[in-house]
């Protein structure tokens, strides 16, 4: 990236564009490069039993995860943990993640993605989606452009339905 275009990022939270649905409101807050950031970042608040993201990968950018409150269940490769106030988890590129608030918790989570890519158009059409005024085959098409790539996670799918 060429650092001589990117320039500082204030996004102040009186005038952030959230999007939301009935699970979660996500402020969004850098994009790269459409904000003159070399990042991208929102902010994740989850209610009890929110539905979170199922098992997929990123090829081009590592996601980082900051527990702000609450407790977030996340799949990492095979294994499930849970995240709690504090915690950070690192996840590189290639490596199958999920998450969801943890069962009976709340979770307000910082989520980064570097090197970062635009992502805003695929959390506003996400918001869409689980609203009902999209329909899910448009993530499905738009896996590659916003570098989401959904797999099969017995692990993750054991896990949910166990919490149920």
């Amino acid at each position: 990236m060429n650092t001589a275009a990117m320039t500082p990022v204030l996004t102040r939270a009186a005038s952030a564009e959230t999007t939301s649905d009935p699970s979660s409101v996500i402020t969004l807050l850098a994009d790269c490069g459409t904000d003159g950031s070399s990042l991208t970042s929102y902010r994740s608040q989850f209610v009890k039993g929110a539905a979170g993201a199922p098992a997929h990968f990123h090829t081009r950018a590592s996601e980082l995860f900051f527990v702000i409150g609450g407790s977030l269940r996340v799949l990492v490769d095979d294994e499930v943990k849970v995240l709690d106030e504090g915690d950070f988890l690192l996840v590189p590129p290639h490596t199958p993640h999920a998450f969801t608030a943890a069962p009976g918790a709340e979770a307000d989570v910082l989520f980064v993605f570097t090197p970062g890519m635009p992502r805003f158009d695929y959390l506003r059409l996400l918001g869409r989606v689980m609203r009902g005024e999209a329909d899910a085959q448009e993530i499905r098409e738009s896996s590659e452009h916003f570098d989401n790539h959904y797999v099969d996670s017995p692990v993750w799918r054991a896990a949910l339905a166990g919490a149920a």
